[in-house]
């Protein structure tokens, strides 16, 4: 299968195969959004992670003290369901999860995504981690890694990919978190990060995990 960076590039080679004049587009805009130093505000190692209480996908509420009591906690912020380089991740995550686990961590996978019945049924929910629903990124905001995202990209999903992320946000569909990881200790401070705009890059789990043993 590979390594997640491996998945990842071989995903955006396909893009730029079959849709070269899209992904020339994309490459404009992340180029702009790292020039504008997106993502400069993010939590840096060492600063403490903005509390949170949020819905899961059956509507119960977790709160990241409840979670930190019980010891550290991956936190890591993804777009939703519907992208694809998200799910890559997420899957890899899940299959290190036990090693997280092991290591007396908690993962939580965060994202603007509606809790609802279609939530509740699609992959992401079903694996073995917790997922909650940050409506409008608010939270993604507190831990300086909300986005606007280019209208050159709303549009691409919007007409290409039929995804109203309005609807599916319940909230701002024009604001979505860069995809980054933050590894907390268990007294809530940032000890290791990831934070890249291009949401096409993604931390390794093995990254993940070596942060965790470092502690």
């Amino acid at each position: 299968m590979g390594t997640l960076k491996e998945q990842t590039e071989a995903k955006v080679e396909a893009g730029r195969k079959g849709n070269p004049d899209f992904m020339k587009g994309v490459d404009a805009e992340i180029a702009k959004a790292k020039s504008f130093q997106q993502g400069s505000d993010a939590l840096a190692i060492g600063d403490k992670a903005p509390a949170f209480t949020l819905p899961d996908a059956k509507s119960n509420t977790v709160s990241l003290s409840s979670l930190l009591n019980q010891g550290p906690v991956v936190v890591t912020f993804y777009r939703g369901s519907w992208c694809p380089y998200c799910n890559l991740q997420l899957r890899a995550l899940q299959s290190r999860l036990d090693d997280i686990k092991q290591l007396g961590a908690t993962l939580v996978a965060i994202s603007p995504q509606v809790p609802d019945d279609s939530l509740s049924e699609d992959e992401i929910s079903k694996m073995d981690f917790i997922v909650l629903s940050d409506q409008s990124a608010k939270v993604a905001a507190h831990y300086g890694v909300a986005w606007e995202v280019p209208e050159f990209l709303i549009e691409h999903m919007k007409n290409d990919r039929q995804l109203d992320l309005e609807s599916i946000n319940n909230g701002n569909g024009n604001i979505l978190p860069i995809p980054a990881t933050f590894v907390l200790n268990q007294g809530g401070d940032v000890t290791w990060r990831y934070v890249d705009v291009d949401y096409r890059t993604r931390s390794e789990p093995q990254d993940i995990v070596d942060a965790l043993k470092n502690m």
